[in-house]
């Protein structure tokens, strides 16, 4: 599976998030792969907003839920199997067949939870945010992580780098 690193970067104002979505687009970086982040209500559509899975934790809740869950599942489908209800014949496939039913009720039930709790990772960018900066995230495959980093400081002397996430998944 292709890695994609997560690199942030606090910017000034709306106007040099517009120049540095136009670098992002000129270096080939996909738009969907371009995410900003400001005050509510400030931000123009012609910049691309942070997405739902972006801003709250329901990826986070959903990879406990599938843990916690499917945990759960296999306990309940351990005491099935050892202890049958009298008269009921149970076979060892019980026992994947409820750890898979509580991975995918876990994951479902945790990050309907997670999706109503900010984004933990973006809380300490809040600040800035709330004093009118902007605030870019950009998804781009590993091997070009340090290449997009030296092109926006070179180019772009008032955008901050804010650090990077080492690993998210090639998909959403």
């Amino acid at each position: 599976m292709l890695m994609r690193r997560r690199l942030y970067f606090m910017l000034p104002d709306i106007d040099s998030a517009r120049g540095m979505r136009d670098e992002m687009l000129l270096a080939r970086v996909h738009v969907e792969r371009i995410h900003f982040l400001a005050k509510r209500g400030s931000l123009p559509g012609d910049l691309p907003e942070a997405n739902l899975l972006q801003k709250t934790d329901i990826v986070h809740g959903a990879q406990i839920g599938v843990v916690i869950g499917a945990a759960a599942g296999l306990l309940g489908g351990l005491l099935l199997v050892l202890l049958p209800p009298e008269g009921v014949s149970v076979q060892w496939v019980a026992l994947l067949i409820a750890g898979i039913a509580g991975a995918l009720l876990g994951s479902w039930i945790s990050s309907m939870a997670g999706s109503a709790v900010p984004n933990t990772k973006l809380a300490h960018f809040q600040a800035e945010i709330e004093r009118g900066r902007v605030l870019m995230m950009v998804d781009v495959a590993m091997r070009r992580g340090d290449e997009i980093s030296r092109l926006v400081a070179n180019r772009h002397p008032e955008a901050i780098s804010r650090g990077f996430e080492p690993t998210i998944p090639a998909f959403p």
